[in-house]
């Protein structure tokens, strides 16, 4: 590149960004930032519900499968008994 070239390439990138910090610092620009916030802040409590729900059911669900797990062993704690049970019979 030749020095012309590099130097209209600064003077364009420092006229660029003079620019956009104008338009950056603007009132429609701080009026836009706090619609974007906005927005941010509702779609915040909408996940922090949806997380909730998802925990709730979560729990509902380990609730579940531990009483599923409680049911199975005391069943087999059955069964081993009566089989104990048999055995002694048929022995005796």
């Amino acid at each position: 590149m030749s020095v012309y070239s590099k130097l209209a390439c600064f003077v364009g990138g420092t006229l660029f960004g003079s620019f956009g910090i104008k338009l950056l610092s603007s009132k429609d620009a701080k009026n836009a930032y706090v619609h974007v916030a906005a927005a941010g802040f509702r779609m915040k409590d909408c996940v922090m519900e949806t997380v909730t729900t998802v925990q709730e059911n979560a729990a509902d669900i380990l609730a579940s499968a531990k009483d599923l797990n409680d049911e199975r062993a005391a069943k087999e704690a059955e069964e081993v008994t009566a089989s104990k049970i048999e055995d002694e019979d048929i022995e005796a």
